[in-house]
């Protein structure tokens, strides 16, 4: 006996064309960000223009800001460059300021989360600073309103080492022997916004180190860094704990900061 199909040919034309119709409003609806600017009850979005009548002081400096690279111009997107982060202002600059009708994100790192998503994962990583805790802002290190978004940085390594230096005094120096590294930036060693690892480092153990101290090794059982076997000293603990190298970022005494 042969099989006939129940279904009409129509039938299989419109089954098709829903299937496709599925296919393609799944391909614009995945794997797309939405960002919307935060919110003030009652209030309504009044342009940068506004902003600067109160803040020029701000707003004349803004042009240069790396923020100022993401603002949306035209009647789409209202213009809202201070907006995307303040919330509308209008109940703001209807009352000549205030703190109860306006977004200050130093108050709260959500402004920030809100294009930044992986930094709220990384800031809750088991060790990272204390930003969800409330004892710091984003604004600690960066700066949103001129310049380069990365607070002290002046386009050298000395410039971004200061954002994490004018609190890690100790770490400063300067040293007889300074830890190469530290010429290259605090964050070849740290994660700045969390990591696994203590102390925020981004390995936990000598692989850290030997991301820049490793050489091509020629014999079997021996593991040469800085020409002498190490290979004994690995198994102790981290170059830093085993009681070698505990000087990791410089000594006025030690070339190989032992101590």
């Amino acid at each position: 006996m042969k099989f006939k199909p129940s279904c009409s040919k129509s039938a299989l034309i419109f089954g098709g064309t829903a299937i496709w119709g599925l296919f393609l409003v799944g391909c614009v609806m995945v794997d797309r960000t939405v960002i919307a600017p935060p919110s003030v009850p009652g209030a309504t979005f009044v342009g940068s223009a506004k902003c600067s009548q109160c803040h020029e002081e701000v707003t004349s400096k803004f042009h240069d800001a790396t923020h100022a690279k993401l603002m949306a111009k035209g009647g789409n997107a209202q213009d809202i460059g201070c907006e995307s982060c303040h919330g509308p202002g209008s109940l703001h600059a209807k009352a000549g300021g205030g703190r109860d009708n306006i977004v200050n994100p130093n108050s709260s790192p959500e402004t920030c989360f809100q294009c930044h998503l992986d930094k709220r994962g990384e800031f809750s990583l088991p060790n990272a600073h204390p930003v969800l805790a409330g004892k710091m802002s984003c604004s600690d290190c960066h700066e949103p309103h001129k310049g380069d978004a990365v607070m002290e940085n002046s386009g050298s390594i000395d410039g971004l080492n200061a954002t994490c230096t004018k609190c890690h005094v100790q770490q400063a120096g300067p040293y007889v022997f300074e830890h190469e590294a530290s010429r290259e930036g605090c964050v070849v060693c740290h994660n700045p916004h969390g990591s696994i690892n203590a102390k925020m480092l981004k390995a936990r153990n000598q692989n850290l180190c030997l991301q820049c101290h490793f050489q091509q090794q020629t014999a079997p059982g021996v593991i040469l860094i800085g020409g002498r076997d190490h290979a004994s000293f690995l198994s102790r603990g981290t170059c830093w704990s085993a009681g070698c190298h505990e000087s990791v970022h410089g000594s006025h005494v030690s070339s190989s900061l032992r101590f």
